[in-house]
């Protein structure tokens, strides 16, 4: 018999430690080849770690609650024969080249060093899931995180790190103090007063669990930074309907694939990015980036009743086709937490369906850095008034609403209201003998 580790695995460029959220076996439990083994967290997403071996669970390294880096052994098993040294030797170099290179930590890190964040980093400080908790909790604020000298690996902030700073946080204070009479006064933010919640007898508490902290945090975050503006318009999508209803089964008996309506509403959101590139944006202090790539985010109801965003990447360079298989793909892994941290990073525009539930219209919350983003309403059918070279007549037609939110510090209504118009137009306008 020998012993074999189970490491933490590479999870994306920039993610370098997960809290372990729960084992789904114990200690002298059997487990084989591919079976998951452990629940894991990240600040970007939930995801199982599988084991590579069969073997018996003899000990556990990482408890609940508890903090991993990449390539740090969590477990250890006994498998059949020899050779669990070089097994985990070898797992252990994959990980760290899976690791973001010393650029790509330059990259993240500079920004804090100098104490000028950029928006994608501002109050984010790459913190595990636990970390950022004991922050919260303790009302540490980002200033004071950037005076903790981490000493987890590339100098992260460890879970002994910061209940360090919090023993210790009183003598700070007083130093804190001290320098902030010999400086010039700075405006100080006040703290949004809380109204109590009266609880009555029958009343149930529900825990909000972590990615429901997760939600809350950035919506509120996403309010108050960015000024939103809607706009409304209704479409005749008829056109793709009937297109759709055409061509949905051969799609699924040639491709395997379902084709929903998603694919067809991100090329359109697609092209209509290319007429007015200036909604592929995001701000950063006084400065607008305009982004090269299109990576279109997709809002997705999770079974527990929460929310995840996975991104189609540079959606532009994607035919029909291949948008369907991307868009299931996503939506499938986002329903079994098979998500991957990179899967929700670098959106630059979303678009949400409310539909999918009943809903003609929402006005969603536009998710920071980016400046817009789009809700499509249920499709129903209407009487409408169609113009024929006869004169007007009325029609049944398949009808729907779209709600364009944006960002008013650089997005205006004339920019905001063209791009919902030129949505519209493609899809109004979509050509039946489009080919999938």
């Amino acid at each position: 018999m020998a012993e074999y580790k189970l490491l933490l695995p590479s999870m994306g460029e920039g993610v370098m430690e997960a809290t372990i959220i729960t084992w789904l076996f114990n200690e002298g439990d059997q487990v084989k080849e591919d079976d998951s083994v452990v629940e894991i967290a990240t600040d970007k997403v939930d995801s199982d770690v599988p084991t590579p071996v069969s073997g018996k669970i003899v000990k556990i390294l990482k408890q609940k609650d508890e903090v991993a880096k990449v390539g740090e052994a969590i477990a250890i098993l006994e498998i059949e024969g020899e050779g669990g040294n070089t097994a985990t030797e070898e797992t252990i170099t994959e990980a760290q080249v899976s690791a973001p290179d010393t650029e790509t930590l330059k990259t993240i890190e500079e920004p804090l060093k100098t104490g000028t964040s950029t928006v994608e980093f501002s109050g984010d400080l790459y913190l595990s899931p636990l970390v950022k908790s004991i922050a919260q909790q303790e009302n540490i604020s980002e200033s004071e995180l950037k005076s903790i000298k981490g000493s987890g690996l590339e100098g992260r902030i460890t879970k002994e790190d910061i209940l360090a700073f919090v023993n210790n946080r009183g003598n700070q204070q007083k130093t804190a103090s001290v320098q902030q009479v010999a400086s010039t006064p700075q405006p100080v933010a006040t703290t949004p007063v809380v109204t109590p919640v009266s609880v009555s007898a029958g009343d149930e508490i529900i825990p909000m669990d972590r990615m429901r902290k997760i939600i809350a945090e950035n919506m509120v975050k996403a309010k108050h930074i960015a000024p939103h503006v809607t706009s409304f318009i209704e479409t005749d999508v008829t056109n793709v309907v009937k297109w759709r209803n055409k061509h949905k089964d051969l799609f699924e008996k040639r491709e395997g694939e379902k084709l929903t309506f998603m694919p067809i509403f991100v090329k359109a959101i697609v092209k209509a990015i290319q007429d007015y590139p200036m909604i592929n944006v995001s701000v950063n202090g006084d400065n607008i980036i305009k982004k090269k790539n299109i990576n279109i985010g997709m809002a997705t109801a999770l079974p527990d009743g929460n929310l995840i965003v996975p991104v189609i990447k540079n959606a532009d360079q994607l035919s029909l086709s291949g948008l369907a298989k991307a868009i299931n793909d996503l939506a499938y892994r986002a329903r079994n937490k098979k998500l991957r941290p990179e899967d929700t990073q670098g959106a630059t525009y979303t678009i949400s369906n409310v539909g999918s539930f009943g809903n003609l219209m929402g006005t969603p919350i536009i998710p920071q850095p980016q400046v817009a983003i789009l809700a499509i309403g249920a499709i129903v059918k209407k009487p409408a008034v169609l113009e024929t070279k006869d004169g007007d007549v009325i029609a049944i037609r398949q009808l729907m609403f779209m709600s364009h939110s944006y960002d008013h510090r650089v997005v205006d209504g004339s920019l905001g209201g063209m791009f919902l118009k030129h949505v519209h137009d493609y899809l109004q306008n979509w050509d039946l003998n489009t080919e999938i």
